[in-house]
């Protein structure tokens, strides 16, 4: 019996113990690490929201970030590994990558409203542009025409 508990005890200190992950040799910086990540989701976004982009600019996402921050896939997976031991750091890391998701969100949401508006205005330049262009009676003659035309 007394073996048994020992044995239990043995295992239960085996179990809780914290197994650490032994940091790689080629180990990429955290800094690098985080903008490795933010570009993946930059490329995971494009790829649910248009895949047509990368597969006719013929772009494969792991091998141009391979060749761009001049890695590869066994040093990019054990660093992965390595940082992900540590759940806080690793939280963090994705807290860093998702603020400046949401910086360059708000960023590209304001040049489009910039462009909506702008071409809104073109627009709206043009019609005044053919009125003035154009007499009143030409312009009541054809909404008249118009008009007329789509009864038919």
């Amino acid at each position: 019996m007394k073996k048994i508990i020992a044995l239990l005890v043995v295992l239960v200190f085996l179990a809780c113990k914290e197994e650490e992950v032994k940091k790689p040799n080629r180990l990429i910086e955290k800094e690098v690490m985080i903008n490795i990540m933010y570009d993946l989701s930059i490329f995971d976004a494009i790829k649910y929201q248009s895949p047509a982009v990368l597969d006719s600019n013929h772009i494969n996402p792991r091998k141009y970030i391979f060749k761009k921050y001049k890695i590869d896939s066994l040093q990019f997976a054990k660093s992965n590994i390595y940082y992900a031991s540590d759940y806080e750091s690793y939280k963090e890391m994705f807290e860093q990558i998702t603020k400046r998701l949401d910086q360059n969100k708000a960023v590209v949401e304001a040049l489009i409203n910039a462009e909506k508006k702008k071409e809104e205005k073109s627009k709206n330049t043009i019609k005044k542009n053919l009125k003035k262009s154009f007499p009143p009676e030409v312009r009541r003659n054809d909404s008249l025409e118009i008009s007329q035309r789509a009864r038919l």
